[in-house]
Order: structure tokens, then sequence, then C-alpha cells
């Protein structure tokens, strides 16, 4: 195969209650064309992130190329990009997930767990580039005396949920949030943490009537509320209308879960957030060949 197609999905992580646990996939897409070439290096960007990435080595999609064994040395790359990018829907992961999957394609492998080793191994956890890569739910854990190990499974949300997200012009920076994080927390938290993971599971695949407690975190967002005031006060509001609201992944995007065609009341202050509507995607990274 000397040329493909990607179609990669956004993801959001965490859900509130299931940090570095739980990502769900997006029907907003990354589209890139990975041709093999002889020699050398050709990187075109548009979109999100155009005059920004690097067109180089560098660049993320080529070093996840790259690190799919038997890659091609030449490649033209063309890329597409609508996800957004730092602001917590898993722009890095499905760049990094794209490029495995067009890695595995110009090399004739089909997709396997080694794809999520290679995909995580990039970000240090499988939230993220699980959901890209699968569609869908899923479930992500480390595994190995070092936790280098990466592991997901995927779920089916429930069919008649969708998902609206708030994106501010505010970006964020996910190394930067998570020095906000506390080293240890209560037992209690911990525990509490665990309850409405497992709930947040059963919530979004069988019974979404649950998700406003499935979605409670004690772990992660108020200690980033620094970072972004105005994500946790439209999460706040959003809650208090009864949406199971959440920061999406390391934000400072809002991400709320709805069914049917519910719309936000006027009284909360949506001011400097766009809001968008979108499926749940639920066949994760697509590759087709081209010619």
């Amino acid at each position: 195969m000397r040329a493909v197609h990607v179609r990669v999905p956004a993801s959001t992580a965490n859900l509130g209650s299931g940090f570095d646990a739980l990502g769900l996939a997006l029907g907003l897409y990354d589209e890139v064309t990975v041709e093999a070439a002889e020699s050398g290096l050709d990187v075109q960007v548009r979109g999100e992130g155009a005059g920004q990435v690097p067109l180089t080595e560098e660049h993320l999609l080529v070093r996840a190329i790259r690190a799919v064994d038997g890659a091609p040395d030449g490649l033209i790359v063309r890329c597409r990009n609508a996800i957004p990018h730092s602001r917590g829907l898993g722009s890095s992961a499905a760049t990094v997930v794209a490029g495995v999957a067009a890695g595995y394609a110009l090399t004739e492998k089909t997709l396997d767990d080694r794809a999520l080793q290679l995909a995580a191994e990039f970000e240090g956890h499988a939230d993220n580039a699980a959901a890209s890569l699968l569609g869908g739910l899923v479930l992500a854990w480390s595994e190995g005396e070092k936790g280098q190990c990466y592991r997901a499974v995927r779920l089916e949300p429930h069919a008649d949920l969708h998902a609206m997200v708030f994106i501010p012009a505010i970006e964020s920076s996910t190394k930067t949030t998570r020095g906000l994080l506390p080293a240890q927390v209560p037992h209690v938290d911990a525990a509490f943490a665990a309850g409405r993971a497992a709930l947040a599971v059963h919530a979004v695949t069988k019974d979404p009537g649950l998700l406003l407690p499935a979605t409670e975190d004690r772990l992660h967002q108020g200690y980033r509320e620094p970072a972004w005031p105005d994500t946790i006060r439209v999460v706040e509001e959003l809650r208090a209308a009864g949406f199971p609201a959440t920061v999406s992944g390391a934000g400072p995007t809002v991400f709320t879960l709805v069914s049917g065609d519910r719309e936000v009341p006027p009284a909360v202050d949506l001011t400097g957030f766009d809001a968008h509507r979108l499926e749940i995607d639920r066949d994760g990274v697509q590759v087709r060949p081209i010619g």
C-alpha cells in the first residue's frame, strides 16, 4: 500500500470521575493522507495547528509513523485538522493514533494491541488514545511493575446519548494542569472516585439517568480550577441545571452528555465559550487505501 487516507476522532477523557481511566470518542475529526516516497519528507497542515506545528521530523504524526517497524523512509503528509489544539479534546492523541494507523497500513499490518501501546507511549496514559483508536467508551489501564504496558477495553455507549462541548478561546497545557494536582489525596476521596467511576461505566452504557452523580469528581477538577476558573464556573452552572457536565480532559473545554434535543437554559452563562453538539464516534480511527 503506497498511500492511505486516515480519519481519526477527537476524544474526551476522565468523564469527571474516571481520572486517567475513562475516555469517549467524539464525532469531530482530523483527516490525513500519507503517501510513501523513496526519500525525503513533505508535510502540509491546514486547519487547526496550521502555522504552529512543526513541518519536520518533529511533527507528532511523523514521529508516530516512524514508531511503526518498517515504515517507509520517505513520506508525503497532508493534514486537515478540525480538532482544536490544547483544549482537552485529545488532539495530540488523535494525531498519534492517525500516525500509528497510517504506519500500520503502509506496512500492511492489522491494527492490534501493539498499536495502542505505541500510541499511549507518547503521552504516558491510554485514555484518549484508546478512544480515538477504538471508538465508543473505553476503560484504560496500565500493567507491569513500572506501569508501562497499556491496555484498554471498548464498551458501547447508550444509543440515546450524544455530546455537547463548550470550547473557550484560551488554551491549556496538560503538563501545567497536572502540576496543580497533589501528590496524595484523602482516602475518602479515593473511595468516592472509585465508586463514581464504576457508576459512570454503567451510566454511559446502560442508564444515562445516573450520569449526574456518576460524573462527580474529587480527584482533579477542583485542584485545577486556578488554571481556568471560567471552565469550573460553567461546569457548576450546568450541573446545577441538571447536566452531567465535566472538564474535558486537561481542559479548558467543558463536556456534557445529553439525550434527545435538550438545550442549555439561558441562565447558564456561556460567554466566551463556543457550543458544539457532537455525536459519539462509535468506529474509532478509519483507514482506507488511496489509488
